[in-house]
Order: C-alpha cells, then structure tokens, then sequence
C-alpha cells in the first residue's frame, strides 16, 4: 500500500475506488469551498474537470484532487498572487510534458538535448519567481527585526523606574 494511500481517510478510500467526486466532497477533501475551486477553473489555476456529463454535477477524478491541493500548497507556503502561481503550475506542466517525451526510448540524442534545455528554462523561471519571494520574505525579515530591536530598547527604557536627570542628580 503506498503512503498516500496508507493516510486515506476512509472517504478518500471510497472516492479511489470509484475515482470520481463531486465538487463539494473535493472541497472538504481539500480545505476549500467550492467556490474556490470554481474560480480556480475560471482563471485556468485548473482545467475543467474532466468528467461533467450533461446537466449533471462536475465529478472531480483522483488526479485533478491531487493537482487542486498542489495548487493550494503553492500558494499557502511561496504566498504568490494567483497569476504568479498560474505561472509556476504551467511551468510545471510544461516540465511534466518534457519528462514524458523524455522516458519515451525513441527520441534521438539531439531532440533530449532539445528537451533539457527547454526543462532548465522551465526550472529558470521558476527559480526567479521563488527568488523573488525569498527576497521579500528577507526583506521582511529585517525590517521586523529592526522594529523588535527598538521596541526591545524602549521597552528597557521604561523598564527603568528612575528618569535619566534624576539618576544624574542622585550620583554623589
């Protein structure tokens, strides 16, 4: 049994077994509202779900689950707008089509220097796009480190019960 599998809840379970889910279950599954999810399709954070028959609710396949909580975990831990993160996802899926032709036997020596190369273009952009954010999160850093520096040295001040003059004048 595999790790993602040994952490199923049991609904999770049943929904593998029959590889479809319906918005709101995909939701709760996720941590999102349905809403979202919606809105993701609507700016192309997702594709559409792959099964909707007609009139019918939008099933959800295990695969478009596992790539809604990929977004979402982009988004929580490099905080990037969405448009940044449409970026990083469709450089992501440009790479995971590269690694597909790539596994393929019958590609010549030249066309898998072709596909490195476009994967480290890829790889490049999504650097920048992280090293941005790291050095926001730098600069962040320092500016609250200095503001805790001062607050510490004010609070020292007012820590201390005697005004300065009047330590001054106490001192024989």
């Amino acid at each position: 049994m595999s790790d993602t599998a040994a952490q199923a809840s049991p609904r999770e379970h049943a929904a593998g077994r029959r590889e479809q889910l319906r918005i709101g279950d995909v939701a709760r599954l996720v941590g999102t509202t349905p809403r979202t999810i919606r809105y993701y399709e609507e700016i192309g954070l997702l594709g559409e779900p792959s099964v909707r028959p007609s009139g019918a609710h939008r099933l959800y396949t295990r695969e478009e689950v596992e790539q809604l909580r990929e977004v979402m975990r982009l988004k929580q831990l490099l905080g990037v707008s969405l448009e940044e993160l449409k970026t990083l996802l469709s450089a992501e899926e440009a790479r995971a089509e590269v690694r597909r032709q790539l596994s393929r036997e019958d590609v010549d020596r030249e066309r898998r220097r072709e596909l490195l190369g476009e994967a480290l273009s890829h790889i490049e952009r999504q650097l920048e796009l992280v090293r941005r954010r790291a050095v926001e999160l730098q600069r962040l850093e320092q500016e609250l480190c200095d503001t805790r520096k001062r607050v510490r040295r004010k609070l020292r001040e007012h820590e201390d019960p005697a005004p300065a003059g009047a330590r001054a004048q106490a001192a024989p």
